[in-house]
């Protein structure tokens, strides 16, 4: 069991520093931008529906470029018990949208620009995220990059599987 666990998390690591080569589309032959790119995945469901109740759709289709730390469904889940419906709720948007902000890059960021580097980056929230690729894998400062590169027509997307925090 400890080997097949050790063998996942070394394919992992090593798929986060490799380019993916598909480019996301929006079923139509047309390269998808960010937030159709992530409802087509549908592994990001509780990530469309807080930019959607944080109002960042718009700002998420537009021109960018953007990189985009997107937690998945199951990074959600690691939240303790009622924190996505407490932060889904209209009273909490701020605070949503500092969240949401603080998993975003303005610019496009390829793993290949990371590769062996330990740096910070600047978010669109504000503060700066701490990125380390010194190690075979990516950590975005918790959260392990799963599957990095995804390119979009507005920027570029690095799944990750936990939900980062601003202080």
């Amino acid at each position: 069991m400890f080997l097949k666990t050790l063998s996942v998390a070394a394919a992992l690591s090593v798929s986060a520093l490799m380019p993916q080569t598909a480019y996301a589309d929006d079923h139509k032959g047309h390269q998808a931008d960010i937030v159709d790119t992530a409802v087509n995945a549908g592994s990001f469901e509780t990530l469309v529906a807080a930019v959607k109740a944080a109002g960042l759709v718009e700002t998420l289709k537009g021109d960018g470029p953007f990189t985009v730390f997107a937690p998945t469904d199951e990074a959600f889940a690691k939240l303790p018990d009622g924190t996505v419906a407490m932060l889904l709720k209209p009273e909490n948007k701020a605070k949503l949208t500092a969240i949401l902000t603080y998993h975003v890059v303005p610019g496009k960021v390829m793993s290949a620009d990371l590769a062996g580097k330990k740096t910070g980056a600047a978010t669109v929230q504000g503060q700066q995220v701490q990125i380390d690729a010194t190690h075979g894998g990516v950590m975005v400062n918790d959260a392990k990059v799963l599957t990095a590169d995804i390119a979009t027509k507005n920027g570029v997307i690095h799944v990750i599987d936990t939900v980062i925090m601003p202080e």
